[in-house]
C-alpha cells in the first residue's frame, strides 16, 4: 500500500515537472522559427535527444517481435512526428491562441480512447471528469483570448484538433508499452527512433536544409540544446514514467497546466501583465484539473516492475 502511494506521488511530481518545462518551451520554438522550419526543429531536437539517451544508457532493447515493435512505432508516429508537425503546421494557418485552446483537449481524447483501448479499468470516466474538462477548457479559453476574439480558421483549427487526438493516442501507446516491462530509457529511445524514421518521407514535402551555420548562433544553439535535452530527452522519459505510475488519463490532465505555466512564466520573466481575466483563467484551469483528478473510480497507481533487456 505504501509503495503504491509513493508511486502515485512520484507520478504527480513527474507529470507536473513535464508540464512546467513544456510550458516554457514556446520562447525557444518561437526563436528558432526565425532560422529553421518546423521539420528542421523537430528532427534536430529529437535526434539530439536520441543520441543523448544512447550515451546515458548504452544498452540495446531486444523486443519480442513485431507486435511490440508496432507499439513502439505507434508511439513514435503519434507522440513525435505527427504531433509536432500538426501543431507547428496549425500555427501557419491559424492563430496561436486557437491552437493553445484546441490542443488542450488532449486529456479528453485520452480519456475517451482509454475507454476503448485500455481494459484495466482506467477508462472508466465519471461525471467529474467531464465537469473538470469543461472548467479547464473555459480557463484556457480565458487565458488564450485575453483581449482578443476567437477567429475560426478551418484548416489550422482542424490540424490542432488532430494534434490533440494523436497526443491522446500517444498516451495509450505509452501505457501499453510500459506494461511490457522495459526500462523507460530504452523504450523512450526506441520511440524517438521511430519518430525520426517517420520524418524521413516528410523531407521531400517540407523544407529541410543542411545549412549548419545556423547552429553557430549562440541563441540557436542554446534553444536547440534546451529543446533536445530538456523538453525532449528529459521530459519524455519523465512523462512516460508518470504514465507508468498514474496511467494515461491522469497524466494527461496535466496538459491543462501548460498554458497556465506559459502565462505565469511570461508575467514573471517577460514582464507581461497578468490581468484579472487571465487570473480567473488560471484558477478555472487548475480547478478543472483538480475536479477531473478527484475520481473515485480511477485506477490506483501500481508498483512498476521494470526489467532491463
Amino acid at each position: 500500500m505504501m509503495k503504491n502511494l509513493d508511486n502515485r506521488i512520484k507520478g504527480h511530481i513527474f507529470a507536473l515537472f513535464s508540464a512546467i518545462l513544456w510550458g516554457t518551451t514556446f520562447i525557444s520554438t518561437k526563436t528558432l522559427l526565425r532560422d529553421f522550419t518546423p521539420l528542421e526543429i523537430l528532427v534536430t531536437r529529437f535526434l539530439l535527444a536520441y543520441l543523448v539517451l544512447w550515451a546515458i544508457y548504452p544498452h540495446k532493447l531486444k523486443s519480442k517481435g513485431l507486435k511490440e515493435e508496432l507499439l513502439f512505432a505507434g508511439g513514435g508516429l503519434t507522440g513525435v512526428s505527427l504531433y509536432f508537425l500538426m501543431e507547428n503546421s496549425a500555427l501557419v494557418y491559424t492563430y496561436a491562441s486557437n491552437v493553445s485552446v484546441i490542443v488542450t483537449v488532449a486529456p479528453f481524447f485520452t480519456g475517451i480512447m482509454a475507454m476503448i483501448f485500455l481494459k484495466n479499468g482506467e477508462g472508466k470516466l465519471n461525471q467529474q471528469f467531464f465537469i473538470g474538462f469543461l472548467a479547464a477548457i473555459a480557463g484556457v479559453f480565458l487565458l488564450s483570448f485575453e483581449g482578443t476574439k476567437m477567429h475560426l480558421n478551418p484548416m489550422g483549427d482542424l490540424l490542432a484538433l488532430a494534434a490533440a487526438w494523436v497526443w491522446g493516442m500517444y498516451g495509450i501507446f505509452t501505457k501499453k508499452i510500459e506494461g511490457l516491462g522495459y526500462s523507460v530509457l530504452l523504450y523512450t529511445r526506441r520511440i524517438f527512433f521511430y519518430g525520426l524514421l517517420f520524418c524521413i518521407p516528410m523531407l521531400g514535402i517540407y523544407d529541410f536544409s543542411l545549412d549548419f551555420s545556423r547552429y553557430l548562433k549562440p541563441e540557436n544553439l542554446f534553444n536547440i540544446v534546451y529543446l533536445g535535452l530538456g523538453a525532449s530527452a528529459l521530459c519524455y522519459v519523465i512523462w512516460n514514467s508518470a504514465i507508468g505510475y498514474l496511467g494515461a488519463v491522469k497524466s494527461a490532465l496535466y496538459i491543462y497546466l501548460i498554458p497556465v505555466v506559459t502565462v505565469v512564466f511570461s508575467a514573471v520573466f517577460l514582464g507581461e501583465r497578468l490581468s484579472g481575466k487571465a487570473f480567473l483563467g488560471v484558477l478555472l484551469t487548475m480547478s478543472g484539473m483538480v475536479i477531473s483528478e478527484w475520481r473515485g473510480g480511477s485506477r490506483k497507481g501500481e508498483s512498476r516492475k521494470v526489467v532491463e533487456r
